[in-house]
């Protein structure tokens, strides 16, 4: 039988709902309250089963970034197809600030780039959740402005199939399946996808398989195994100049001829829950992620080409015991918690001609252990009050080796990183929230840039980024909205230097982040929901390097001042679907110089139509960027602009089965 829901998480829920929910609700089917975001206070946005399932989608991030306030950059070179960022952080790479999980399970790479989100496909996600500031004490590494989870398929018993088939020789086809006999469930997917995409030389195939496996002891009492393995191969059409990207925005560079990558992604983990009264329950999982990427890159016409070696295998485990009771007639909950983290990485880099290395430029093997604990706490003195403080404490420890000259250094020692928080709730009238919260987060150096490495001598502290946000959440009848404002400031910022030799950072100096979050969703009438959101926010530099004066007050790069989606979803008779939405952003600043003009703004609309032709047939009929609107990418590369155009309208055409 299913994992019944947990009744304390219910019951939070109604009294404190500060969560915001695109495409259909997600089925809570977990016992264990423990390290659960029910008893975060922040903004938290989700989105449905059938938000995923029935998307079309070249990778699984384009779909984080239909919800709320959620920024997606889009590189379309292959398998660095793109990635989501959020609160004033771009998706460049250089700071990535989103814990990354899939299933509960940590899946950032070193940098923090989001890799192990490719291998998850739309049919095989039960929903994908969002919580975004400072104030979740759940994680410690890459939670800089928040975290990500993608929740699959698991229990059940079903077949569920989709074959589609679209514009630019797209192929894809799709199978999740689940077998539920007594206390053993089974889920399994595999899903397959080529396609010789928008531009010339950019044809990739992937494939996913995944295996779920969960026995029941009891109602109480579960145990659980995933495995995943992906593997893609993909061309890159390179960058072009902005001449080039206007005169044809198909086309490649004859440099780029070579250019492309094969990537490997294995994920294994163990879960294990157990609430071992109604009062008391706890959640465990370890797990092993292996990296292989292998990509031949050329950036201009006047610079080589590179061949980029990553190999990463990282293991870890987590836990966290939940109580709650009564305290003088107040509703208490205790959580206790922590995570071990450890990273064995490898970094090669390589100039080459036409997949021929011509010289080494990195050799460097990392090692890397980052640990943390945290203590919470939710308070209920009243029926319309709920105060949740928490502390956390992080560690960081490692070595490193650049095999290149035979030179050795240790990780920096950052101490022990504290990061206190606390979050307030009211529920004045049932159906509204009145929240608020502030925490601390941190940034360490990422690969190379998290050691001792010479000419430095001294130390690195943590990067410190400090939070609040102010908002309200409205639900009443069919009608349900959000109003938030938040601020972030960081000490000692730094970025990557995504194009260095031996992967150093840039010192970017105290930097201030903050925005206005709008949300608004409604059912007037059965059959028929709308929802949408706006979202301001700015990124600026208030102290800069002392050796970058100049750059005081100017605005970070890549981040636009607005975020704007919203939908439509319609059912005109039983069987038939009809959905339209959209998205968009404004300009942002190429550089940090904010001396290379602005660019990136577009508005895309989509839609889709679907019919039930039997209670286990549906096909449908989607187009994407239904305009035609020319919008890109763009980069400076230090002597010019680099422009990646996005794929102009396209049509897929799919059919789903399901048993």
């Amino acid at each position: 039988m299913p994992h019944r829901p947990f009744r304390l998480h219910r019951r939070l829920c109604a009294e404190s709902d500060t969560g915001f929910t695109v495409g259909g609700e997600i089925v809570v089917t977990a016992k264990s309250m423990a390290g659960s975001s029910a008893n975060v206070i922040t903004s938290v946005d989700t989105l449905g089963p059938d938000g995923a399932q029935n998307a079309n989608v070249n990778y699984a991030w384009e779909l984080v970034g239909r919800l709320p306030g959620v920024l997606v950059t889009n590189f379309n070179q292959g398998a660095t197809s793109g990635k989501f960022a959020f609160r004033g952080f771009n998706g460049e790479g250089e700071v990535n600030a989103v814990k990354l999980l899939i299933d509960g399970v940590p899946s950032n790479v070193a940098s923090g780039n989001m890799f192990y989100i490719d291998q998850v496909f739309p049919l095989d996600i039960a929903g994908v959740e969002v919580v975004r500031g400072t104030s979740d004490p759940r994680y410690g590494l890459h939670n800089i402005a928040g975290n990500a989870n993608i929740l699959t398929r698991i229990g059940g018993t079903y077949l569920d199939a989709k074959l589609s088939a679209g514009s630019y020789s797209t192929y894809e086809g799709q199978i999740s399946a689940g077998y539920q006999t007594g206390k053993l469930s089974q889920n399994y997917l595999v899903a397959y996808r080529e396609s010789k995409a928008f531009r010339d030389h950019a044809d990739l195939d992937r494939l996913s398989l995944a295996g779920k496996w969960f026995y029941n002891f009891s109602d109480d009492v579960s145990l659980g195994f995933i495995a995943r393995h992906y593997k893609s191969n993909a061309q890159e059409p390179g960058y072009l100049t902005f001449a080039d990207s206007r005169r044809d925005k198909h086309m490649t560079n004859a440099y780029n001829a070579t250019d492309g990558d094969v990537r490997k992604l294995q994920q294994f983990s163990g879960h294990f829950d157990a609430a071992f009264s109604d009062n008391l329950d706890m959640m465990a999982k370890a797990y092993f992620n292996r990296t292989r990427d292998d990509r031949f890159v050329k950036f201009s016409a006047g610079a080589a080409q590179q061949r980029r070696v990553t190999n990463e295998d990282h293991w870890g485990a987590m836990a966290a015991v939940h109580y709650h009771a009564m305290l003088g007639g107040m509703n208490l909950m205790l959580e206790a918690g922590g995570d071990i983290q450890k990273q064995d990485n490898e970094s090669l880099r390589f100039l080459a001609v036409n997949r021929v290395p011509t010289s080494q430029t990195r050799d460097q093997k990392m090692k890397l252990t980052v640990g943390g604990v945290y203590l919470q706490a939710v308070l209920e003195p009243t029926d319309w009050l709920k105060i949740t403080p928490a502390y956390r404490w992080d560690w960081v420890s490692g070595n490193y080796a650049n095999r290149l000259n035979n030179t050795t250094a240790r990780a920096n020692d950052y101490g022990t990183i504290r990061q206190p928080k606390l979050s307030v709730a009211l529920t004045p009238l049932e159906g509204v929230t009145l929240y608020g919260n502030w925490g601390k987060t941190f940034q360490i150096g990422t690969e190379s840039g998290a050691y001792l490495i010479a000419p430095r001598v001294v130390d690195l502290d943590p990067s410190v980024n400090e939070g609040w946000e102010a908002g309200i959440k409205l639900k009443r009848g069919p009608l349900e909205g959000r109003l938030a404002a938040w601020r972030q400031t960081a000490t000692g910022e730094i970025k990557r230097k995504l194009n260095d030799p031996t992967g150093d950072f840039d010192n970017l100096g105290a930097t201030r982040r903050k925005g206005i979050d709008v949300q608004l969703s409604a059912k007037p009438v059965n059959g028929l929901s709308f929802w949408g959101a706006v979202a301001w926010q700015k990124a600026n530099i208030t102290t800069p390097d002392p050796a970058t004066p100049l750059l005081k007050g100017n605005e970070i790069d890549h981040v636009p001042h607005w975020l704007f989606s919203g939908g439509v979803d319609f059912t005109a008779i039983p069987k038939l679907r009809l959905s339209v939405w959209g998205g968009g952003q404004s300009d942002y600043e190429l550089t940090t110089s904010n001396n290379r003009g602005r660019w990136g703004d577009f508005a895309t609309l989509n839609a889709e139509a679907a019919y039930q032709i039997n209670e286990k047939v549906e096909v449908s009929l989607s187009a994407k960027n239904l305009t035609n609107e020319y919008y890109e990418y763009v980069w400076w590369d230090g002597a010019q602009s680099l422009h990646s155009p996005a794929d102009g309208t396209n049509l897929t055409a799919a059919v789903r089965v399901k048993f």
